[in-house]
């Protein structure tokens, strides 16, 4: 493929994503397929010679396109949203062009610098504490991670480096082996998925402490659990706490847990993965709470700032202690500029060597959008997700959960958990809208997420019309056979009762 062939097959790929985006609501949310579908559709090997991008592109639409879950539909409603824009889409593009390695100053410096300047803008626009800023003088900064995976795992890492480095020093006479068997992290049991994961890569037990009725982790769970362990021999190392969990996006008390942290030397790490968009509203300021206390903290730009996956800012108080942690030197990696800037070399702050030039799509994004226009994309999901919350609210057959956080609602059908279950298996048939399920003591319930590129208030009537209309054809014939029961009763009660009188009259 020429330059010439290229600008054909880019024009036609673009006209094809525009008219997929601006015509999302037409598809169903969920596709139907089988498991199996595509491998059916297509040959088992590479074809030998080159085929045309036309062909290419129309079978995009016609195998393709048929597997898709369309997560930028408005009528997607599961997990957390997963967003993007058209200038997060074009910065892509143009990423992909200039398709740099960036793992150092050297092999591209825009690549690094713009990734300052972007991160620093980031926080800035949350409002996070000065010590989060490249700018400001001392270890601190912000890296773009690929994922809250990455960010979580990164931390862990670091901090279980620095323990062990720690009680090497304070106990000589144990061996390196034995520390690393004795260490353990914390984490709440609304906590996502990815820390227990990380504690697996880690190669270190992470404690899933109960959370309050609130669902809400404290300092004074935190506080028992250290204790029971350091009674125990076990070397306390790092507590991921979470501002959103997944499940109902409670928030983590943050400031008792810092005080726990710092009272027995253990890192804290904060994983606002979707709730830290609201960070940057002030209506919201409590949220920020404590973070001025935290070693680390992280944010998927991917779920609220308009940028497409994956992109994941982490912000580090110390970058040094990430940085001792995992700097491994080569020859081949070094340059003539190494150590004598401010500017960073961020591929000692991440797994990976190489990295992406992700900030370009960030910084595209942030200035055709702006930080009002920003505030305004958050402020929406919240107000729809208003809307939804007062609909569950004026049907009495309905309940929540727990309050409704952000743009995230957490309700249930009244009554036993099979009829939340039985509506659930209905709206997924119908593919119409996509919900996932939840579960807390034992009580089934369903989570609205206002997710999609553009979502509308016609787009929760919608989805509120579909659900409320599924449970009403749930719950008819049970009423109908209730009614039925009653009829029956009332006969046989009024049959006795005219026995009675003629039995009276003889």
């Amino acid at each position: 493929m020429d330059a010439s062939e290229f600008r054909e097959f880019g024009k036609a790929a673009v006209d094809f994503v525009a008219d997929y985006l601006e015509n999302i609501r037409d598809h169903e949310v969920l596709p139907s397929v089988e498991p199996g579908y595509l491998v059916e559709l297509l040959p088992k090997q590479m074809p030998e010679t080159p085929q045309s991008w036309r062909e290419v592109l129309s079978d995009i639409d016609r195998v393709i396109k048929p597997g898709i879950t369309h997560w930028q539909s408005p009528h997607m409603h599961a997990y957390y949203p997963t967003s993007t824009s058209y200038p997060s889409i074009v910065g892509e593009m143009l990423a992909s062009g200039f398709s740099v390695v960036g793992f150092s100053w050297i092999c591209s410096p825009a690549c690094t610098e713009l990734e300052v300047v972007v991160m620093d803008w980031l926080a800035k626009f949350l409002k996070l504490p000065t010590q989060f800023l490249h700018e400001t003088e001392g270890p601190g900064g912000g890296i773009i991670q690929g994922s809250a995976s990455e960010a979580v795992l990164v931390a862990v890492l670091a901090a279980r480096e620095q323990a062990v480095r720690r009680e090497s020093q304070l106990h000589p006479e144990l061996s390196e082996g034995d520390i690393r068997g004795k260490l353990v992290a914390y984490s709440s049991d609304q906590s996502n998925s990815c820390i227990e994961k990380a504690g697996v890569l880690a190669a270190m037990p992470i404690r899933l402490l109960p959370a309050g009725e609130d669902l809400v982790l404290r300092g004074e769970a935190l506080k028992e659990a250290i204790e029971q362990d350091v009674e125990a021999g076990l070397i306390p190392v790092i507590c991921i706490a979470t501002l959103g969990t997944t499940g109902t996006c409670a928030y983590d008390d943050i400031e008792s847990l810092a005080s726990i942290c710092e009272a027995h030397h253990v890192w804290l790490h904060v994983d606002a993965a979707y709730a830290g968009a609201a960070f940057a509203l002030e209506e919201c300021s409590q949220l920020r709470r404590g973070l001025d206390r935290v070693d680390s903290l992280n944010f998927n730009l991917h779920k609220f700032m308009l940028v497409n996956f994956d992109c994941s800012a982490m912000w580090l108080r110390d970058s040094n202690k990430v940085v001792d942690s995992f700097n491994v030197d080569r020859i081949y990696l070094k340059h003539k500029y190494e150590g004598q800037t401010q500017i960073p070399d961020f591929r000692h702050w991440q797994i990976p060597l190489g990295r992406r030039f992700r900030a370009l799509k960030v910084w595209i994004t942030f200035r055709t959008m702006g930080a009002e226009g920003l505030r305004a994309h958050v402020r929406k999901h919240i107000d729809l997700a208003k809307q939804f919350e007062d609909m569950v609210k004026s049907d009495t057959r309905f309940e929540l959960v727990a309050p409704r956080a952000l743009g995230l609602v957490c309700f249930r059908a009244k009554g036993d958990n099979e009829i939340t279950a039985q509506l659930l298996q209905r709206l997924m048939e119908r593919k119409k809208i996509y919900m996932v399920k939840a579960e807390h003591r034992n009580r089934l319930f369903l989570r609205f997420a206002i997710c999609g590129m553009d979502p509308k208030p016609a787009d929760i009537k919608y989805a509120w019309s579909e659900i409320e209309s599924q449970l009403t054809e749930i719950t008819t014939p049970q009423l109908i056979t209730r009614k039925a029961a009653d009829v029956t009763e009332l006969s046989q009660h009024l049959s006795g009762l005219q026995l009675t009188n003629e039995t009276l009259e003889r």
